[in-house]
């Protein structure tokens, strides 16, 4: 393993302490909790945004943090979900009347930790709400989900949501922004290599050189198929298949398309896949009103990427054109 790693028990809180002190003046942290939140949050006049999950796939989660995305947000182990009382103490950090929406991608351990966290923070009066992200299509049960796995798709739910609630959004209208998104968003992946945990030092699963996982989730998990890789115009076409018919998309649809790498992928690389995927787009007869290349949902250092595409309508759109700041600058 060549990582640029200290104690890889220290790990996650290390690279946190790198986060804020990028980013003084826009967060606040709380290493004991694994957490970081908005200098500027809570707000009695705004609905709050938390997520939290494993480490691993930044620049989710804790990096988008910031106006017009997440209020706070805590961060677990590598590939594992945060405590329950990082979660809980998540919720309070922010917690006002106006309310808390609880983001939680479709992971067994994640929705067990914030199902608890939730019911701890209402029981002392916290009023909240909490929304399961799932958008990827690949595989219908995975190895920590039942149901369809939370991905990059979750871009674009914290975006929406985060513009909603800066702009004064009530929390079932914020809700409500949630429910919409994840209703019209779609998701499939590709693992040309496994990733290596700092903790495990080599690699998660075993895949040949000249093999790929098709449909690999972020955490490793098996996909659809295991097959012979294939050119990139190839692979993007079996992605851009799998999203375009799930939900369907449709002819004269505007859409945002984003491309995003897992970790270890070149952006010269993922621009190949988006030329493509915007030609099929095209091809389709679908419009991209946004578009997005690069990386927002890892797999620590795994080779491959995601495609995903969202149906717009004149208020999503507006809320991905609002102004936004966080840690990572491509959001």
């Amino acid at each position: 393993m060549k990582k640029f790693v200290n104690d890889p028990a220290n790990f996650v809180p290390e690279f946190m302490t790198g986060v804020l002190a990028a980013n003084a003046g826009l967060l606040d942290g709380n290493l004991e909790f694994q957490m970081v939140k908005r200098k500027d949050r809570p707000s009695p006049n705004h609905v709050s945004i938390v997520q939290g999950s494993g480490s691993g796939h930044e620049p989710a989660h804790i990096c988008a943090v910031g106006p017009g995305m997440l209020s706070a947000a805590c961060q677990g182990p590598v590939f594992a979900a945060p405590p329950v009382d990082a979660c809980y103490e998540t919720i309070k950090a922010v917690a006002t009347d106006a309310g808390v929406l609880v983001l939680v991608n479709n992971y067994q351990g994640d929705r067990m930790a914030w199902d608890m966290a939730c019911e701890m923070a209402e029981a002392e009066g916290i009023k909240l709400k909490q929304f399961i992200i799932n958008d990827d299509v690949a595989v219908q049960d995975s190895t920590w989900t039942v149901g369809r796995r939370g991905v990059a798709g979750n871009f674009f739910v914290m975006k929406a949501c985060g513009a909603a609630a800066e702009a004064g959004a009530d929390l079932d209208t914020v809700y409500a922004v949630a429910e919409k998104v994840n209703n019209n968003v779609r998701t499939m992946g590709v693992g040309l290599t496994s990733c290596i945990p700092p903790a495990k030092g080599d690699a998660i699963f075993d895949i040949g050189d000249d093999e790929m996982e098709v449909g690999v989730g972020i955490h490793g998990e098996p996909g659809r198929s295991r097959e012979k890789i294939r050119a990139a115009d190839s692979i993007t076409q079996t992605l851009f298949d799998a999203v375009q018919s799930d939900l369907p998309y449709n002819s004269g649809d505007r859409v945002a398309l984003m491309i995003n790498g897992l970790g270890g992928t070149p952006p010269a690389e993922l621009y190949v896949v988006y030329a493509k995927a915007a030609q099929l787009a095209a091809d389709a007869g679908l419009v991209i009103a946004r578009n997005y290349v690069g990386e927002y949902c890892t797999a620590l250092d795994m080779v491959g990427c995601s495609l995903t595409m969202l149906k717009l309508d004149a208020e999503l759109e507006g809320l991905l054109a609002a102004p936004a700041e966080c840690a990572v600058r491509v959001f």
